[in-house]
């Protein structure tokens, strides 16, 4: 017989795109029901579990509590006491305080998007979803955006009709980690998916009129299969054309099975300048698609790579080949100031302050042209 779940308060998950960081966070899922890609440790150890509806629907309604008493208590110019979010509850229960501070950084940011956790949400029953989704909008009419993260093996076997359904509910915007369009790499890394259900997924998003955010992990192919790795990811978004386009590039964190093949010599990881050549390679081979492109991580070498493709193309490719063409000791300059927050873009290399205090950084770190993609990766441990 199986154990119903007891209801323990609001819950948040560990993660969310840097572009929900104003959102409210709505669990709906636990973990990851794949969970076996090599280059990934978040959700590595943990077991994977739906949350029942009715606890996801109470999280919403202890918000919306929340929410109005943020909302009242501004407009008369008062702070809420521990013993006011008691009362609110009927003074039974102890105030949730997870859900009043989530409510009250909702509402400080506007209240207009929600982003849905953990990492595959849209899992559970379509039915369910549309459920969230109309309670969601029910309980804040002034919301703009849901979103959520995705596996294209999962939208894949949703059907036509019930992703349509979702739009129609609310649900306007997903997140799908389509980190390579090769199937070399995909089975490499054990993404549990091929290039094909990647574009077929990718289209039934676009087709339900939901905007879509592909996600492309510039080195995740090592040193064999970069150029491949490239040019198909490259195809792969062509034939799919996205709303959005996001780099991550790759990180080695600790607990990762990845981590572990590199360190015994099995993944030839490659370094700074390697991995330039592999986004210019494959920024020449995107084709004529109308995505927005967002360089919008601290693991990502050039801030430049931002903009509307096609028509911000020159302006991304232009210094990633400026960067390939500068001399060893430049690029290393570049690379150290850029993960160290010296440099922003690589623009600033020209700039005297900025210049001397990489300079004084890269010597005091023993750092040269020879040595340097080690010291960053030290450096980018602690951005992981």
């Amino acid at each position: 017989m199986k154990q119903i779940e007891s209801y323990c308060g609001f819950e948040q998950g560990p993660i969310r795109p840097p572009s929900e960081a104003d959102s409210l966070l709505i669990r709906i899922t636990r973990n990851c029901p794949w969970n076996r890609c090599t280059f990934c440790s978040l959700y590595k150890g943990s077991t994977f579990s739906k949350r029942p509806l009715e606890h996801v629907l109470r999280d919403i309604d202890t918000i919306s509590l929340y929410a109005d008493a943020v909302i009242d208590a501004a407009r008369n110019g008062t702070t809420l006491s521990r013993q006011d979010l008691q009362q609110l509850t009927g003074g039974a229960d102890q105030p949730d305080l997870s859900a009043y501070h989530a409510a009250s950084n909702f509402v400080a940011n506007g209240m207009k998007s929600v982003f849905f956790q953990d990492g595959n949400s849209l899992i559970i029953a379509p039915g369910d979803i549309i459920k969230i989704l109309i309670h969601l909008k029910k309980a804040f009419p002034t919301l703009e955006r849901i979103t959520s993260y995705a596996r294209s093996q999962t939208i894949s076997k949703i059907s036509d009709e019930d992703l349509r359904l979702m739009a129609a509910s609310g649900l306007n915007r997903i997140h799908i980690g389509m980190e390579s369009g090769s199937d070399r790499v995909l089975t490499q890394v054990k993404k549990g998916v091929d290039k094909a259900t990647h574009i077929i997924a990718g289209q039934k998003v676009k087709k339900a009129g939901i905007q879509l955010s592909e996600y492309f992990m510039p080195g995740l192919g090592g040193k064999d299969l970069s150029k491949e790795h490239a040019v198909e990811t490259a195809d792969a978004l062509n034939q799919i054309n996205p709303d959005f386009i996001r780099l991550r590039a790759l990180a080695l964190p600790s607990g990762a099975p990845l981590t572990a093949q590199y360190q015994n010599g099995d993944f030839a990881k490659m370094g700074e300048v390697d991995t330039a050549r592999e986004l210019l390679l494959w920024l020449e081979n995107l084709g004529e698609i109308n995505s927005t492109i967002k360089s919008d991580h601290v693991l990502n070498l050039f801030s430049e790579i931002d903009g509307q493709w096609p028509a911000d193309k020159e302006k991304m490719i232009q210094p990633v080949r400026e960067f390939l063409e500068l001399p060893a000791a430049e690029q290393m300059l570049f690379c150290i100031g850029r993960r160290t927050h010296r440099f922003a873009y690589l623009q600033d290399l020209s700039n005297p302050v900025r210049r001397a205090n990489a300079q004084k950084l890269c010597a005091s770190l023993g750092a040269t042209p020879e040595n340097y993609d080690e010291i960053i990766e030290s450096i980018v441990q602690r951005f992981i």
